[in-house]
């Protein structure tokens, strides 16, 4: 699998992304990482996404996985359809739930070893892949829940890198101050993580 880990947005490389996807081809927006807003304020932030990647030549269709909490075999037919992924920021706690309840997290493990397959994201979409969340709920809250979420929190990040994806930091993003006490964080418990300034995209492979 190739990872497109921007630090906000699309970041500075979306013509790599381009070249990753190839233009026209359909890439699923995942949103669920902002189910904790009203559906109006929800609705019109995944909107930003589409249309962002719709500006580059994209094709992209919202896939929310909160059609397919406890119908994991559902979400991996409707997934078969798309060689890419996209999956927007909001609160990483929530969006781990919803890869969760979906059977998202388990599918995407399983293709760890696909070449074909982009996974696209910011913020969230990238913190989710570290190995540990914790530290993040210096930024985000890890009690924030929406309609069919389970509260339980989950602490374990996927482990699809080595280290803690840190976005926003020393940036003009209203949570880059919090973001700079995760980092102390990290350091103080020695903790491997990698910071991105908004703009920088770290792209590489599971």
């Amino acid at each position: 699998m190739e990872l497109y880990l921007s630090s906000y947005r699309l970041g500075n490389e979306k013509e790599k992304l381009v070249e990753m996807v190839g233009k026209g081809n359909k890439i699923a927006v995942i949103g669920n990482a902002m189910d904790f807003v009203d559906d109006k304020i929800r609705s019109e932030k995944v909107q930003e996404g589409i249309e962002s990647l719709k500006e580059i030549g994209l094709d992209p269709i919202e896939v929310d996985l909160r059609n397919y909490f406890e119908k994991p075999n559902d979400l991996e037919k409707d997934l078969s359809k798309f060689n890419a992924v996209f999956v927007r920021g909001g609160n990483v706690f929530l969006l781990r739930r919803a890869f969760s309840q979906s059977g998202f997290d388990k599918w995407l493990l399983n293709q760890k070893n696909n070449k074909d397959l982009i996974y696209a994201c910011y913020s969230a979409g990238g913190c989710v892949l570290s190995p540990t969340l914790k530290g993040m709920e210096i930024v985000d809250d890890p009690n924030l829940l929406g309609s069919k979420y389970k509260p339980e929190i989950i602490w374990e990040g996927l482990g699809l890198i080595d280290y803690v994806f840190v976005p926003h930091f020393e940036s003009n993003h209203p949570e880059s101050f919090r973001v700079g006490e995760s980092v102390e964080y990290y350091k103080k418990n020695k903790i491997p993580h990698k910071t991105l300034h908004d703009g920088e995209v770290v792209i590489t492979e599971t």
